[in-house]
């Protein structure tokens, strides 16, 4: 590939937290083509998340998941170079149709005959791929195309107008005199990643009484998260506040987590945001090897399940009974945020 006049479409991966852990790749790509002109395709919420942006020059959406349909958008923008961080079967195929000359990503899914330039992803002997973090996976792409790939940093920025619009909606955040701590119950990829609602709850008193804690309950606005929320308000003492009753933005979320002490989180989307913009995170992980998404950030505590099950990679737990998820216990999440809390020097939030 060219430095200039290259007209390059970045095809994102669609789960928020693949996106955000693609962070570096991107940022090593704008450095090696900073002539060229960047186009980014990825959904809206994608789009949410790392807006604002200053690795991309245009930002396309993707709304359909007709290959056909995206081939024919795709083609009317000229591109001379994909670069599929996206490993499904139908990205290569649209890009292939859409006559775009140039076309690199993981062989993969039956792929590999579609792209000009390849890239093969580590196996075990088994066959099965090797769990390498997501962060390496996608700097390998980078590094294929001749760019420097040392700055493994995972990247986020806020927009301001987003802190103006969460003041207005969480004035209690910014006035708290103790830490602020966000604690994320839910799990988009499905229930075997939650830990019981019931310790959450336990985690919450427990921040309230030993921290004088303004505990945050983040959640996605579904039925399901909503429901786990309200347990969690129903079973403290001391009343969180429930962002299933109050919700927010992608753009206000990411403000929020931005202002936070701590980010007690199951291994989902709000994990990388928190980790984007330089939190303390603790992560509980049960069903899923975190080798996968480990991006080496030296502000995060993993809590691992042991099980004689784990890891899965169900999204629901087909034992008996939660033996990951469960075997991480109260206590141990609270020894973790002593560790953080115990050395923080609290005050008001300021604008970010």
């Amino acid at each position: 590939m060219a430095d200039t006049k290259d007209n390059i479409l970045v095809w994102l991966p669609s789960p928020m937290g693949d996106a955000i852990l693609c962070t570096p790749a991107l940022r090593a790509i704008r450095g090696r083509f900073n002539s060229s002109r960047i186009t980014f395709f990825a959904s809206s919420i994608v789009r949410q998340v790392f807006s604002p942006c200053g690795f991309t020059d245009a930002w396309l959406e993707q709304s359909k998941d007709c290959v056909f349909a995206t081939a024919r958008m795709l083609k009317k923008h000229n591109f001379t170079h994909a670069i599929m961080f996206k490993n499904s079967f139908g990205s290569a195929l649209a890009c292939r149709l859409a006559g775009i000359p140039a076309r690199i990503g993981y062989a993969r899914d039956g792929r590999g005959i579609l792209l000009t330039e390849k890239l093969y992803p580590p196996r075990l002997p088994s066959g099965e791929f090797e769990p390498i973090s997501i962060v390496d996976y996608y700097l390998a792409v980078a590094a294929k195309l001749g760019a420097d790939v040392r700055d493994r940093r995972i990247g986020l920025s806020v927009e301001p107008k987003d802190t103006e619009k969460l003041k207005a909606k969480l004035s209690a955040v910014f006035s708290a005199n103790g830490p602020v701590v966000i604690l994320v119950p839910g799990a988009a990829a499905g229930p075997s990643k939650r830990w019981p609602a019931d310790r959450f709850a336990q985690i919450a008193d427990w921040l309230a009484e030993k921290y004088n804690v303004t505990v945050v309950l983040s959640v996605a606005p579904n039925a399901e998260e909503k429901h786990i929320a309200e347990y969690i308000v129903d079973a403290a003492k001391h009343k969180p506040i429930n962002l299933g009753d109050t919700p927010v933005g992608l753009g206000e979320l990411k403000a929020l987590i931005a202002v936070a002490d701590l980010v007690i989180c199951n291994d989902t989307g709000p994990r990388h945001i928190a980790i984007g913009l330089k939190r303390k995170v603790i992560t509980l992980v049960g069903p899923n090897d975190p080798a996968w998404t480990d991006p080496g950030y030296a502000d995060e505590v993993f809590i691992k399940g042991d099980a004689p099950c784990a890891p899965c990679d169900k999204p629901v737990c087909r034992e008996t009974s939660h033996f990951c998820m469960e075997a991480i216990t109260v206590e141990m999440v609270c020894k973790a945020a002593a560790k953080v809390l115990d050395t923080g020097s609290f005050g008001k939030r300021g604008v970010i």
